[in-house]
Order: C-alpha cells, then sequence, then structure tokens
C-alpha cells in the first residue's frame, strides 16, 4: 500500500530522510576506480613484460644464413688433441623443397606440426593440442615445438631448458618467419634432422634405410623416416625394427587424424612390416670412418652426459683415445695374423681402460663388422660374465665386510642352493678344503657359492653396483655368473680397474672435456670414488695374479715379465637349452671371457656367437681366445713403457700361515718350509694362535746301553717325562756292522740280541702325531770272547830279523820283518800285529791291541793271530 502525504511538504521532508540517489553515486564511481587500476596494472604488466622479453632477448644470436643452411659438425680430438674425425659433416642428401614429394611432407607436417602454414613461428593451439594428443595416443605421439621453432633451436641455440632460452627460441622464430618463406623454412628442417647411422637428412634417410630416392618412397616408408626424429637411434629400423614399426603407426594415425590420408590407406600401410622392407646386411653401404668403435663411445656419452647434438653443435669433443692402441685392437679382431679365429662368425668385444683414470683408451666393438654404428660388443653387448664376476661378488665382499685374508680356509664339497637346487664345479669333482686364493686361482665353483652366502646377498649386491655393475636383483646362481641379464666388456673392466687403483673407481668415460662453438669448455669427466678399502683391492689382486700362474686357469694370458692379475669366465648350457639347440657337447659354452689389469692398463675381453645358441666349442684354444686377445693386446700396449708391480698398502700384513690348517694357524718354528705359505691378512685380523703341529717333543733322557755277557743281549734302557701325558711312542733305530734295524714301542725299554766283536749304536726320537722330539743317542762295542792262553815252545832259531823286531830274547817286534835265525822266542815282548817271523822257535808273550775301534780289551785277551815259519823245518804255530 503506498504511503498517505498529508502536504507536499510533508512528502518532501519525508523523501529527503531516505536512501539518496548520490549513493548509486558512490557505487559506480568505486567500480570506475577499479576498472582503471586494472588497466593501469595491465599497461605496467606489459610495459614489464616487454621489458623483460627484451631483456631475455637482447643477447640472442642473429639469425645467420650460414647456420641455417646447414648443420655445424663436430670434431673429435684424440687423447693428444689431434684430430680424429669430424661428426655429421659428410653423409648428407640435400633435397630442394620442389623435390619433397607430397606424402613425406604430409607425414612430416602430421607428426611435427600440422598447423605449420597457419602459425607465425609459435603456435598456441598446436601447444595445446600436443598435451591432449600425448594424453591420447601415448607420449611423444606429437611435440609442441612447431618445425620453426625446431630449425631455430637445431641453428643456433643449446637444448638446455631455460625460460632464457625459449623466450629466445619464440623470438628468434618470429623473426625466421618473417625473413623465409614457409617453404623455406620446411626445406630447412628436412635437411637438419638427424636421421641415425651418422647421417642427416630425410633424402638421406630413404638411401640409407631403403635405397630409393626420396621421390620413390612408399606411405609406409615415408612414414617410418617421418617419425626417426623425435628418437633416431631408438627408432633405427636397423637396430630396433619393432620400435620403428610402433612409432611409424603412430605417423600413420596422425596422418589419418588429420586428413591426409584415408582409413583404408592407413590401414593398408600398417599392415606393411618394417623389417621386410628395409635393405638387408649385404645391401647397406657402409661409410668408412675410423675408430667407428670408438666414436660409438663418444657419440652416447654425449647424449648421456649432455643436452648437446654431436652432429649438428658443432662441438670439439676431446677424448680419451690412444689411436696406436686403437688400430691395435682393430687388427686383433680383423685380421688372422694374430690370433686364429675358428670362423668368420665368431665375435668379440673389447674394452681397454687406463687403469688409475678410468679413461677408455681403445674399444673393439667386433669383429668383420658390415654396417658402421653397428651392434658394438664392447659397449651394447649384455652376457652372462661367468666366473669373472667372483671377486667382484664374492671374495673381495668377503674381504671388505669379513676381514678375511687371502688364507681364509673353505671346502670344495658339494653343496646346494638355499633354495636346495644342484650345482656343481665345471669339472664335476671336489677337492676338498683350500684357501679362497686356491678356489679363486683354480675357478671353483662350490667356494665361491658358500662365500657368498656368509658375505649376504644385500652386502654383495651393493659391493657390486658401487664398482658399475648394474645388479637390479641378486640371487646366489649370481655367486658364479649365473646373470639373468647380463654385462659389458666395458663395465667389467670398469669394475676391475678399481682393484688395480687401490680401491678407487672412476666410471669408463671417453671424453675429457667439450668445447663450445663460443669457446667455453664443459667437463663430463665423472668423478673418483673410493668404493673399497685399499686392503681389500690388494689382497683380490694378488690372488689374481695367481690365476695366471700354474695351475691356475688364466695360464695363457700371461705376459713375461708383466705383473698382471685376471680372471677368466666361461658360463655353461642348460640342460634345457642343450636340448633345445642340439648343442654337440657338455663341454661346449657359449660365452669365454678374460679381464685383467696391470697398474697402467685394464682390459677386458668377450668372446662367443652372436646368437647364444651357437656354441663355442671344446677345440683347440677357441675357448681360450679371449685370453690370447688379452696377452698381445697387454703386451703391445705395454711395450717400452714401466709396468710397476702393486705396491702392499700399511693396512696389510704379511703372514705365515701353514699350509692346510682349517682354521688357519700361523706356522710355527718348527714348522718344515715346505708346509709353510706366505698369504696377506687385513692388519689387525690376522690369525693369533701359532700351529703346534710340528713343535719339537722333549727328547728322551738317560740313555744307557748295557751288555748281558752271559744272555748275549743288549738292553736300552731311558727315561721320558711325563709318559702317560704325552701320549708319545718311540722311534728307535740300531745300526750295526750287519745294517739298520727300526723298531717302534711305547716302553722305555728295548733288548735286542748281540754279535761279539761289532759296534752298535742307537737312536731314539720320542713322536706324538706330527710332532717329533731331537734325537737321544748312544753306542756300545761287544767284546769278543776270552780264549785260553797256549803255552810257547822253544826251537832253535838260526839269525836275526832284519825288520822292525827283534827275534832274540826280550825284544820287540813292531813290525812285518821277517826272523832268519836259531833263537829262542821267550822274551816278553809287544808285538802290533801281523808279524811274520821266519824260524823254529814260537814265541809266547802278552801282547796290546793298539786298533782304533774305540773298544779296550782286557788283559791276557788274544787279540792279533800271527803266523811264524821258520827257516827250517819246524810246525807252524798259531799264537794268541
Amino acid at each position: 500500500m503506498s504511503e498517505q502525504y498529508q502536504s507536499r511538504e510533508e512528502r518532501r521532508k519525508k523523501l529527503q530522510t531516505k536512501g539518496k540517489p548520490k549513493t548509486k553515486k558512490k557505487s559506480g564511481g568505486l567500480i570506475k576506480k577499479i576498472f582503471l587500476t586494472l588497466v593501469a596494472l595491465g599497461i605496467i604488466g606489459i610495459l614489464s613484460g616487454v621489458g623483460t622479453f627484451a631483456y631475455l632477448v637482447k643477447d640472442a644470436p642473429v639469425l645467420d644464413p650460414k647456420l641455417l643452411k646447414d648443420p655445424i659438425p663436430s670434431k673429435i680430438l684424440d687423447k693428444d688433441d689431434k684430430l680424429i674425425t669430424e661428426v655429421g659433416a659428410v653423409n648428407r642428401e640435400y633435397v630442394n623443397y620442389n623435390d619433397i614429394p607430397q606424402v613425406v611432407e604430409n607425414a612430416i607436417l602430421a607428426t611435427e606440426d600440422y598447423r605449420f602454414y597457419k602459425h607465425h613461428g609459435i603456435d598456441p593451439i598446436r601447444l595445446g593440442g600436443a598435451v591432449l594428443a600425448n594424453f591420447q595416443h601415448g607420449f611423444g605421439s606429437e611435440g609442441a615445438s612447431t618445425i620453426t621453432q625446431q630449425v631455430v633451436k637445431n641453428s643456433f641455440l643449446t637444448p638446455e631448458k631455460t625460460l632464457k632460452r625459449k623466450v629466445e627460441e619464440a623470438w628468434l622464430s618470429y623473426q625466421l618467419e618473417q625473413q623465409y618463406t614457409k617453404h623455406q623454412i620446411f626445406e630447412m628442417y628436412v635437411n637438419k634432422v638427424y636421421v641415425s647411422e651418422n647421417s642427416h637428412g630425410i633424402a638421406t634417410a630413404a638411401k640409407i634405410y631403403y635405397g630409393k630416392e626420396l621421390k620413390d618412397l612408399t606411405l609406409s616408408e615415408a612414414a617410418q623416416i617421418a617419425g626417426m626424429p623425435q628418437s633416431p637411434n631408438n627408432y633405427n629400423p636397423f637396430d630396433h625394427p619393432g620400435l620403428a614399426e610402433k612409432r611409424r603407426n603412430i605417423v600413420l594415425t596422425l596422418m589419418h587424424q588429420h586428413g591426409f590420408i584415408s582409413k583404408q590407406e592407413m590401414e593398408n600401410a600398417k599392415k606393411v612390416s618394417v623389417k621386410s622392407t628395409v635393405l638387408n646386411e649385404q645391401q647397406r653401404k657402409v661409410n668408412e670412418k675410423p675408430f667407428d668403435s670408438f666414436v660409438d663411445a663418444v657419440i652416447d656419452e654425449v647424449k648421456e652426459t649432455s643436452d648437446f647434438d654431436i652432429f649438428t653443435d658443432g662441438l670439439t669433443i676431446h677424448t680419451t683415445l690412444d689411436p696406436d692402441a686403437q688400430s691395435y685392437v682393430e687388427d686383433i679382431l680383423n685380421k688372422s695374423d694374430i690370433v686364429d679365429y675358428p670362423d668368420d662368425e665368431f665375435q668379440a668385444g673389447v674394452a681397454l681402460l687406463d687403469t688409475k683414470t678410468g679413461e677408455i683408451r681403445a674399444i673393439g666393438g667386433g669383429r668383420n663388422q658390415k654396417v658402421k654404428r653397428g651392434f658394438n660388443y664392447a659397449i651394447d653387448t649384455q652376457r652372462q660374465p661367468g666366473s669373472t664376476i667372483k671377486p667382484v661378488l664374492d671374495y673381495a665382499p668377503a674381504i671388505e665386510y669379513l676381514n678375511w685374508g687371502t688364507f681364509e680356509m673353505i671346502e670344495d664339497k658339494p653343496i646346494t642352493y638355499s633354495s636346495g637346487k644342484k650345482f656343481g664345479n665345471w669339472d664335476q669333482s671336489y677337492k676338498g678344503p683350500m684357501t679362497i686364493r686356491t678356489a679363486l686361482q683354480l675357478s671353483r665353483n662350490s667356494p665361491a657359492v658358500q662365500t657368498l652366502q656368509q658375505v649376504g646377498l644385500d652386502k654383495a649386491k651393493d659391493f657390486a653396483v658401487g664398482l658399475g655393475i648394474p645388479l637390479k636383483e641378486i640371487f646366489e646362481s649370481y655367486a658364479i655368473g649365473g646373470f639373468k641379464t647380463g654385462v659389458s666388456p666395458l663395465e667389467m673392466a670398469g669394475a676391475y680397474s678399481a682393484f688395480g687403483n687401490n680401491g678407487i673407481y672412476t666410471k669408463p668415460h671417453a671424453i675429457r672435456k667439450i668445447k663450445l662453438r663460443d669457446g667455453t669448455f664443459i667437463s663430463t669427466e665423472p668423478e673418483p670414488k673410493v668404493v673399497m678399502k685399499d686392503s681389500t683391492a690388494f689382497m683380490i689382486t694378488d690372488m689374481l695374479k695367481s690365476v695366471l700362474v700354474s695351475p691356475g686357469t688364466g695360464t695363457r694370458a700371461k705376459v713375461p715379465g708383466l705383473p698382471i692379475a685376471g680372471k677368466t669366465g666361461t658360463t655353461n648350457y642348460t640342460d634345457e637349452e642343450i636340448q633345445k639347440w642340439g648343442i654337440p657337447s657338455s663341454r661346449s659354452v657359449p660365452d669365454a671371457w678374460f679381464t685383467g689389469y696391470t697398474t697402467n692398463y685394464t682390459a677386458s675381453i668377450w668372446t662367443g656367437y652372436k646368437n647364444r645358441s651357437t656354441p663355442i666349442n671344446a677345440v683347440g684354444n677357441n675357448q681360450r681366445l679371449a685370453q690370447l686377445i688379452f696377452k698381445n693386446l697387454m703386451e703391445h700396449v705395454s711395450k717400452d713403457i714401466d709396468t710397476p708391480d702393486f705396491t702392499m698398502p700399511n693396512s696389510v700384513q704379511r703372514v705365515s700361515i701353514e699350509r692346510g690348517s682349517m682354521p688357519p694357524v700361523l706356522a710355527s718354528k718348527y714348522t718344515p718350509g715346505s708346509q709353510v705359505i706366505t698369504e696377506y691378512a687385513v692388519k689387525g685380523h690376522a690369525p693369533k694362535r701359532v700351529s703346534q703341529r710340528y713343535d719339537k717333543l722333549n727328547a728322551p733322557k738317560k740313555l744307557n746301553a748295557k751288555y748281558d755277557e752271559v744272555n748275549k743281549n743288549i738292553t736300552l734302557t731311558w727315561d721320558y717325562n711325563n709318559l702317560k701325558e704325552a701320549n708319545v711312542t718311540f722311534s728307535v733305530t740300531v745300526n750295526s756292522g750287519t745294517g739298520q734295524k727300526q723298531y717302534n714301542q711305547a716302553e722305555t725299554s728295548l733288548s735286542i740280541p748281540a754279535v761279539p766283536g761289532t759296534k752298535y749304536s742307537f737312536t731314539i726320537v720320542a713322536i706324538s702325531g706330527d710332532r717329533t722330539s731331537n734325537p737321544a743317542t748312544a753306542a756300545i762295542d761287544i767284546p769278543l770272547p776270552i780264549q785260553e792262553e797256549n803255552p810257547g815252545n822253544t826251537n832253535p832259531g838260526n839269525g836275526a830279523n832284519p825288520g822292525n823286531g827283534n827275534g832274540n830274547g826280550n825284544g820287540t817286534g813292531n813290525g812285518n820283518g821277517t826272523g832268519n835265525g836259531n833263537g829262542t822266542g821267550n822274551g816278553n815282548g809287544t808285538g802290533n800285529g801281523n808279524d811274520t817271523g821266519n824260524g823254529d822257535g814260537t814265541g809266547n808273550g802278552t801282547g796290546t791291541d793298539n786298533q782304533d775301534d774305540g773298544v779296550t780289551t782286557p788283559p791276557d785277551t788274544p787279540v792279533d793271530n800271527g803266523t811264524v815259519n821258520g827257516a827250517n823245518s819246524g810246525t807252524p804255530t798259531t799264537l794268541p
């Protein structure tokens, strides 16, 4: 109901008390102020943005037509900074825009920039579309950068992902679009892109992969090549036909999606096999480039360690290559005058490093390679390492974590894995207790697995990973090299080099530094890191030196006069593989390795065939060719340089161990030299107990020999302290004129028969187990029996003895004289033996024996009997 007012004045006053229109006027003013403020801020923002943009692009490079025309090759220098080769400067088939077939252009546009002809260098719509395409068709389906941006990036800018670089890219892309036509820009892109195989340009790819001119490519072939620039090496149809085909199918899908081809055309093209349409190995053209295997490593390393493109960025790369060593490696692999290979299909991969720095000196990528940048057996191969892994995964961790010495005893015996699965030694025999040095020298499997079991899987895995062995998992079978995946010779060389470098690991690398186009140097060298104690490194090294000494398994790798440590390795076929592939002999193996090092160089060699199903037969040296390659290579690179031996660090002590002691004990001063071995221990962890096995027992005492004349025997008696506690026996040796006899007994007395007139000597030794005492000795002379005296007869004598005796009366006869006379021999002379008297008398006297037999004859005992023959006829008489 409307209000009623009494008068106009009342109405006027009432209206004055209500809200007035000026309230609305105030609200309108606030909005206006906010709007003006936003406009002002926008202007300020625009000005700031313009200022920031101007600041970011002020140092942007200018559009140099030379850089737009051709990518700049990179130079590769050796370790002495001498030019080896250039990468990216050759093998480019240039194509003009007018010669690019429509199917190729459509494939590129659909993949890289389908709105290329609608934008001015930067395409916000494409950016959003790329994000959506990646969700719909998978990551990598479509890129966000326009073709113009890619030309700018590849021509002027580094690939670093920073705001400044992206702003510069946008600015230069806009400029490029102002100065060049779309067709010119498209032509630049087509000729710049890298298409693997050390080559650039879409036309080059057509020649390399299909042997065709660009105009002759089919839809399927054009789509395959158009998809390569995103990841050239991964989509290389020679090396990865499966990935290349998947990528091609994505391109075909995009071509249909953007209206370039029909659905039927897409489906028909997808049915074509990439592998069947590319050139086979015999048809592929080989571009001769020096040291291709090493250049492989350089290219891979640039990609892994930087964002640079080695083929377009004009880099100067200072590498670690030793050209002499590289040339010799290639000669070893491809000539027959150094190593005799079984056939042309036999393959080998070689990696040679500087032991101290990890710098790659040479790479042998394979034998008789028919394509450049083909499969590199030194870098790309992943084969089971066999027993070469034992130092890395078993014995080094045992020394590192358990403080084992090289003398640690372990029994070579039948065992199983913890799972219960059986395995055995390579020769299906077992040799009983042995040191870990011997176990490694003879490459016994059972001790290796037992060692890993004691170390523990996790610790062993961590240790190996620290040495560059890429283990993602570990099982007990890994102890003897039974990997599910594999390792490369380069990785094995890197691991072993740490043993030769006092436990310091440096990742193997081919590049020392990179010089950019503006003169800036970038170092890509990895940092050295300590991965084990120097005691572990030295003790493993010393054990590995034994491998090259007979009866070690690596004697063919030995170089006389060169201190080398190393390890052999072979792998085996399973029973299922033998049956499946028809392997001819149980002695055939799929892989044979040798990895070793000096203080200067480390080398790892793998040998085998491309396919594991082709065995290395046990004929001649076929399974030992890795050793022969190592020997020849190490001998060559070590020629005319000093190679010092490995030095024992202060953390290690040399110990004398009694051979065969288990647990090990120190040799005692009584241990025979033949039973003493010199080994090494981590300082403070040598055995504390000294062997008593060969300690001398107490010698028998008071040895006495007594002759019993009545019973005609000798009784020996002796004493021995604590006879019952000592648990000894006695060895009694009796020497006499009739020979030697031996008696063994526990009693301390012995009776033996005696022969009168014989000298006896006795030696008694106490024995307890392997321990003996010093000998106790005695001697005794057994007298002849006493004979009755014979009275003398007086016979006439007739002359004097002209010899040394007097034949008359009481003279003294001293010799062998002859007496002729008529005298009477009744004297009491003294005779020395064998006198002969010629006379008729008989002399009876008392003689004294002066023989040097050590026995004193009692008085009145006849000793020597002489015969006297008279000149006149008489009766011969025997004198006492």
